[in-house]
């Protein structure tokens, strides 16, 4: 069966009150469409259309994909007008499915559902039962329950009002019918527009049998019109994710309380506090603990290691055995090799730690290889950077650097070296050897310490 996807996305969304395209706000860190469009290419269909209007170079832009054939809806002349812009592209032999870029949480398995409904008809509509349907139109059926039409809440009458089944504007049609019902559409009414919907009477009065299918979870076929909706869709989205996380048995001490705005994958027993961030592609080995407040993005994490509360991770590496944080930040290009610590307020970047090797406290690693076992003291910083250009900092096996020293790079402290505290490295430091490089004190007798000047 050839699929052919259309999905409409031209819509200013005046009650978001922004200059961006409404399709364009975000759930989980990614644009509305770019939600649907992924759920679409899960279908894997021959083609996508995508109908744009509003905002249309923001939204080529930022949607990218040689699968995607731009449609534009100049003139905003309602739903049945936007889909009939891609008539020119229609197959016969095609089921279309026609979607919202602005209903970002539609799965997968419901569509294949409604696909599987419409498999021996011509017309298939996504509808939903709900205990308060205000505001929805209603799906009319006939005595024999077969459908005959789709009535708006303004137009219904009492008896039409108390049908609960609604319409979420989601179809599959036959390409060869749904031409011709889209070229009959009339704009005959009070908005003077063009609806979608009307095509489900021409189907029935033709004699059509259309089939129908439910959504898993209502919040599928909810779309967001205003920064309230866009709020809600994004807790249901992050308690779906939470959801899947822990039948994957994950715990999660505050499911409310996690969100992730990318791919996660995730070894056995895991554990993630409250208020963790996962963005990007990250995967976290087994038995891995991550304490509260925690963003991690684009980053590996190996077996049984602690991230402790309020560690910022991001483009990272950090192998089994390691322990991270409190308060420590791990930039692109840092790598920390088993049983090795990063501690409060350390920070790393396009930086190696060693197997076993400890930075603990305020201390700064950019552009720094460092070996196995090393120690480095609190206060540590690589002056890795001129002002124009970057240089490495290499610290060997088993070396100590003591507290508030200083390694101007390029320099090279060797296997066993030893860096006494306070000290301005600028010269290498052979194996085993020890480094002083300060001051000489000196101590002032009698020295008078500054008084505060009278106002």
């Amino acid at each position: 069966m050839k699929l052919r996807v259309v999905i409409l996305a031209a819509g200013k969304g005046t009650r978001m009150r922004s200059d961006l395209p409404k399709v364009l706000h975000k759930v989980a860190n990614k644009p509305m469409v770019e939600h649907v469009i992924d759920t679409a290419r899960s279908l894997k269909p021959e083609a996508i259309n995508l109908i744009y209007g509003h905002g249309g170079e923001q939204l080529q832009n930022t949607i990218q994909g040689d699968d995607l054939t731009w449609v534009e809806q100049r003139e905003q002349l309602g739903t049945g007008h936007a889909v009939q812009q891609v008539i020119p592209y229609l197959k016969d032999d095609e089921k279309v499915v026609i979607l919202y870029g602005d209903v970002p949480l539609l799965t997968e398995s419901t569509l294949i559902k409604l696909l599987t409904a419409t498999q021996t008809t011509e017309l298939g509509l996504l509808t939903m039962t709900l205990d308060d349907p205000n505001g929805y139109g209603r799906i009319v059926r006939n005595t024999d329950k077969q459908v005959t039409g789709i009535v708006e809440q303004k137009d219904a009458n009492a008896e039409q009002l108390a049908i609960q089944e609604v319409n979420t504007g989601i179809m599959i049609a036959d390409g060869v019918e749904l031409k011709a019902w889209l070229e009959n559409l009339s704009n005959d009414n009070a908005q003077k527009e063009y609806y979608l919907t009307d095509i489900v009477a021409m189907a029935a009065e033709q004699g059509v049998t259309i089939a129908t299918a439910q959504p898993d979870a209502t919040y599928e076929v909810e779309g967001a019109n205003n920064r309230q909706q866009l709020a809600q869709l994004e807790r249901a989205f992050q308690r779906r994710q939470a959801d899947e996380l822990m039948t994957q048995g994950v715990t999660l001490i505050d499911p409310a309380r996690f969100d992730c705005r990318g791919k996660l994958t995730v070894g056995n027993d895991v554990t993630f506090d409250i208020n963790v961030v996962i963005e990007g592609d990250v995967t976290i080995g087994n038995n891995v603990t991550v304490e509260p407040n925690c963003v991690i993005k684009d980053a590996i994490i190996g077996d049984n290691t602690v991230i402790r509360a309020n560690s910022h991770i991001e483009g990272a590496a950090v192998a089994n055995n390691c322990k991270v944080g409190p308060f420590a930040r791990l930039r692109p290009g840092a790598e920390l090799a088993d049983e090795a610590q990063v501690g409060n307020f350390v920070e790393m970047k396009k930086s190696r730690l060693g197997k076993g090797s400890k930075a603990s406290h305020l201390t700064y690693l950019g552009d720094a290889q460092v070996g196995e076992y090393a120690n480095i003291g609190a206060g540590t910083i690589t002056c890795n950077y001129d002002g124009v250009n970057k240089f490495l900092t290499e610290i060997g096996d088993g070396a100590f650097i003591g507290s508030n020293s200083s390694l101007v790079a390029p320099v090279k402290i060797g296997n066993n070296a030893t860096v006494g505290a306070g000290s301005v490295v600028t010269r290498e430091v052979a194996d085993e050897e020890l480094a002083v490089a300060r001051g000489k004190q000196r101590n002032i007798s009698g020295w008078q310490r500054p008084q505060k000047k009278g106002s």
